[in-house]
């Protein structure tokens, strides 16, 4: 594929270098501590990402971010799909501006792709008119009415994510429609993504830092929602004996549950609330509520005295366990496959071919 120097309107970077904008980049920093995130097997999962997909973006300007641990990915895809990439580095809870541009310059060296990064600081207008592809990655969110009228016209923006779990607080669709730029989201059944088959190691990993064994152990899953199939199945590929249930009732808890999994569809308020927490006290006293997926009122937990994990209460709308809590390879083809929307869109949906659209969802 044909790879370009950087970004329309800078400078050509030499062979094997990346631009830095914004403050220095520091030192480069060693691997992720967790083995499975060392830099040289990212590089390798993200070119085999690229290949599975077959994802080509060249000529394109993608705008994403620079983040840390499996999530450095996203930027080096890009460009190893021929983009010409901006990566946004401003400092995180998780890591400080020269950090994240260490990180990912690291990373980009190793997969070959220095010169067509830019690591910047500023969500300027510059950066974001200059954009083919938009990703609603954390550092780019969120995507207002102040940043859509700074799109070009012909901009496209795929969701990291199934279109079904969309965030209002993440995007203005209204903004979006109305300055014509398509937003869709991204099939992770597809097989060449197959994201939804990690659901249910994230559920044992969840379940075990929980200190619920899963062998041997009763899980009630309370589950709304496509999630529901993979997680139970693979529970009871691990020995536990699971039954998954849209809705909390008292017949539903007669077994002797070991923990409640918590997976439903976020609302805008709390999704296990206040009365289903009385009600896991009286019928399953002791059973741990497990918040997968899906707002918990805690104040009523902690008063019916429902044991819960995790401790540290996720962000609204957020998962309690993440992709990467498994290893990269979930966050990888996610991140492949929502920018392969990102080409088929931007491409032109009239052009595509039935293999590609089966990776679109629309909004």
């Amino acid at each position: 594929m044909t790879k370009r120097t950087g970004p329309p309107g800078t400078a050509a970077a030499s062979p094997g270098t990346i631009r830095l904008a914004g403050t220095g980049a520091g030192t480069a920093r060693s691997s992720p501590t967790r083995p499975g995130l060392h830099r040289r097997r990212l590089a390798r999962l993200a070119s085999e990402a690229v290949e599975r997909c077959q994802l080509d973006l060249s000529g394109r300007t993608v705008l994403t971010e620079a983040a840390t641990g499996a999530y450095e990915v996203t930027a080096v895809l890009a460009a190893l799909a021929g983009a010409c990439v901006y990566a946004l580095a401003r400092p995180t809870r998780y890591a400080s501006s020269a950090e994240l541009k260490s990180g990912t310059a690291e990373l980009a060296k190793l997969a070959g792709v220095s010169g067509q990064i830019e690591l910047v600081t500023d969500k300027s207008a510059e950066v974001i008119g200059a954009a083919d592809i938009v990703t609603n990655s954390g550092q780019v969110r969120p995507i207002d009415a102040d940043m859509v009228p700074l799109l070009k016209p012909s901009a496209v923006i795929p969701l990291m994510y199934e279109s079904w779990e969309f965030r209002h607080q993440d995007l203005d669709l209204e903004a979006c429609r109305s300055h014509g730029i398509i937003v869709a989201g991204t099939s992770e059944t597809h097989p060449a993504v197959d994201v939804f088959s990690f659901l249910g190691p994230m559920a044992v990993k969840q379940l075990h830092d929980a200190g619920i064994a899963v062998y041997g152990s009763k899980i009630f899953v309370l589950c709304d929602n496509a999630f529901a199939p993979f997680i139970a199945r693979y529970l009871r590929q691990s020995g536990a004996a699971a039954a998954a249930h849209a809705t909390l009732t008292a017949a539903c808890l007669r077994e002797r549950w070991d923990a409640v999994l918590l997976a439903l569809h976020p609302r805008a308020e709390p999704v296990l609330t206040a009365a289903d927490a009385r009600l896991l006290a009286d019928q399953a006293p002791g059973a741990v509520l497990v918040q997968y997926w899906g707002d918990a009122d805690r104040a009523a937990l902690a008063a019916a005295d429902v044991p819960v994990w995790p401790p540290q209460v996720p962000a609204p709308g957020h998962m309690g366990v993440l992709p990467c809590a498994v290893g990269p390879e979930a966050v990888v083809r996610l991140q492949a496959g929502g920018l392969k929307v990102g080409e088929v869109l931007a491409n032109g949906l009239h052009q595509a071919t039935a293999a590609d659209l089966a990776f679109v969802q629309i909004l």
